[in-house]
């Protein structure tokens, strides 16, 4: 590490995991669920598992924003954490928010609103420490440099704070309601928190790769330009059937075509400045999670969006588990895969170790994305089944569920070894690494 305060994001990378393990737990009983309708009905409804499974998701992965924020930022910004103590401080009041929302929702008590079910007073302290931490990190980025990817970074996260405001605003007429919920739940994954993996995969790459700042800072605008660009307007996909004015479907249609491009050009951007730089970093792990982040979410978030996003097939599409294979292989590429490669990179710096555990970690990362791609491809399967005998013979929405049970046992088994698979990681970049040999022998430890 060149600055001392950047150990302030080892708490957040571990709260960050530990709710990482929750959610999964929390997937693989609602996964059971579609196998055994009767499983815990009494002690946890189904409803309740997948709300505690998709908030948790959203938590955990805000958390190691903050996390990779303070790792970076002293780098990029060459010069301390403005306040490591009201750094604790935010994370505590995170913690405490995000725990009792989830505590809340074992009781039945939340508002309701899908990913922002949390109950007021969670959305209150959620806010207070982001106001703090954004408070933090931008007293520390205006006395310092400022760079292309400090800077991009900053604004997706004040953008993410500021569209965050709109969870408090919960109209009562139903189509007003989803058009401006739309305006959190997408304006954050399809457009801020693009800014934010970017800026992340451009520090990687810069750190993995060697490659001038100069150049990849200019990919960089290219990216979020694309990403602001088609994400914005691509807002109206969502806006096809719940009774807003019938214009948001050429224009959903067109822009949500165009949400491919960012993404295309990350992954263009990560091999290209792969191909033109050293390839001899030691951190051989960090830049396997890095790759494989553009990769999957240009699949995940791009090709299976594309797939159902124009207006005349989502008709059939919509509330499928063709959405539900689009979002796991989304979410899991453009941001779970990004916050774990800067853990990956990050962890042996905080830690003071050499890379470590570098193959037990590959091994989570092949384990995780193969099954996390294999439980896309049978939600597909389950999808295109679906819309046909319910959407098109217009069976019963029962009768067509048992037809799916077979998917369901394999989404099942896909999410078990993705259990397995967040284990191995967490063991690699948190349990005890193995003595190095000296460096004149191996130059890494590389086990």
């Amino acid at each position: 590490m060149k600055y001392e305060t950047q150990r302030v994001a080892l708490p957040f990378f571990a709260v960050a995991m530990a709710l990482f393990a929750l959610q999964v737990i929390f997937g693989i009983l609602a996964a059971t669920v579609y196998i055994l309708p009767e499983f815990m009905v009494d002690l946890v409804p189904f409803h309740i598992m997948r709300m505690s499974h998709t908030n948790l998701l959203i938590v955990w992965l805000l958390m190691g924003f903050m996390g990779c924020t303070y790792f970076l930022l002293p780098e990029e910004a060459e010069t301390e954490i403005h306040s490591p103590m009201i750094a604790y401080i935010q994370l505590a009041i995170f913690a405490v928010a995000g725990a009792g929302a989830l505590l809340s929702y074992q009781f039945g008590i939340h508002e309701g609103r899908e990913f922002l079910e949390q109950p007021l007073w969670s959305k209150i302290l959620i806010t207070v420490s982001f106001l703090m931490f954004l408070y933090n990190t931008s007293m520390t980025l205006l006395r310092g440099r400022k760079t292309a990817i400090n800077s991009i970074l900053m604004l997706g996260l004040w953008l993410a704070a500021i569209f965050w405001l709109f969870a408090f605003y919960n109209p009562s007429n139903l189509a007003l309601d989803k058009l401006y919920w739309w305006w959190i739940v997408h304006v954050w994954v399809e457009g801020v928190w693009e800014l934010i993996m970017a800026s992340l995969l451009a520090y990687l790459l810069i750190k993995l790769t060697g490659v001038d700042r100069e150049i990849i800072e200019k990919w960089l605008y290219v990216i979020i330009g694309l990403a602001l660009f088609s994400g914005l307007l691509g807002t109206g996909h969502h806006y096809y059937w719940i009774g807003a004015p019938g214009y948001w479907q050429p224009i959903g249609s067109f822009f949500s075509t165009l949400e491919v491009a960012p993404f295309f050009a990350m992954v263009m951007f990560a091999f290209y400045m792969f191909w033109k730089g050293r390839r001899n970093h030691p951190n051989k792990a960090a830049m396997l999670w890095t790759l494989g982040s553009a990769t999957v979410a240009f699949f995940g978030a791009g090709v299976w969006g594309f797939m159902h996003t124009l207006h005349w097939v989502n008709y059939y599409t919509h509330g499928t588990q063709v959405t539900a294979a689009h979002g796991h292989l989304a979410f899991y590429g453009a941001y779970v895969m990004m916050v774990l490669a800067v853990i990956t990179y990050a962890m042996p710096q905080l830690r003071r170790i050499q890379p470590f555990n570098q193959i037990i970690n590959m091994w989570s990362f092949w384990l995780m994305t193969a099954s996390m791609c294999f439980m896309t491809f049978t939600l597909t399967f389950a999808g295109v089944v679906q819309t046909h005998l319910q959407r098109v013979m217009g069976i019963n929405y029962m009768e067509v569920q048992e037809q799916l049970s077979l998917f369901y046992v394999m989404r099942l088994g896909a999410g078990c070894v993705v259990a397995v698979a967040a284990v191995v990681f967490l063991w690699a970049v948190f349990g005890p690494a193995r003595e190095e040999m000296p460096a004149g022998e191996t130059g890494l430890a590389n086990a």
